[in-house]
């Protein structure tokens, strides 16, 4: 099973960034994210045994309880830069998400999750460039948008994502809640 764990974002959130992504996406042929694949990935897990998602579940299960999230969708940007980018994406602004990723990280590398090599760095990413494209009408489309802000959503919960590669595009389903407060 391929798996990781995310912020879902609201409907209001998710119908301002499809309004962005449908202005945006005639000004670059790059494989734009499906709007409903949109979250906010707290830790990717990757592979994992279905032997052993009982324990995965009993990992996230004993995260600390913690307050609401506020969290703020603003700005655009790319990875790793805009000379070459590999990754389009909309920032993330939300005190106590990096608290939250820290404490999934620590209960899933105790049963043996590999910790992430890169510091945490929130992000939606609208779009994978996977090979140079040119991407000047896009960065004179994003220049013309009236604002770079997108919207905010208050997270109460996060979930466990199980990820299937397809030939059509990744498909994201949902295999567990949890709920910040108990």
């Amino acid at each position: 099973m391929r798996l990781f764990t995310a912020l879902d974002l609201s409907p209001e959130v998710i119908g301002n960034l499809e309004r962005l992504l449908d202005r945006l996406r005639p000004s670059a042929r790059i494989k734009w994210s499906p709007p409903e694949n949109l979250h906010i990935t707290t830790k990717f897990i990757g592979e994992w045994p279905e032997a052993q998602f009982e324990e995965v579940l009993a990992a996230l299960q004993v995260l600390p309880p913690r307050a609401p999230i506020e969290v703020r969708i603003a700005q655009l940007g790319y990875f790793p830069n805009p000379h070459s980018p590999r990754v389009f994406w909309a920032g993330i602004h939300a005190q106590g998400l990096a608290e939250l990723a820290r404490d999934t990280e620590e209960a899933l590398a105790a049963i043996g999750v590999p910790r992430e090599k890169r510091a945490f760095s929130p992000h939606l990413t609208l779009a994978r460039i996977k090979e140079p494209v040119p991407t000047n009408s896009l960065l004179a489309e994003v220049s013309r948008l009236p604002s770079l802000e997108f919207g905010s959503c208050t997270a109460d919960r996060f979930y466990l994502y199980q990820s299937q590669l397809r030939p059509s595009g990744s498909v994201y389903t949902r295999v567990a809640e949890f709920p910040f407060s108990r």
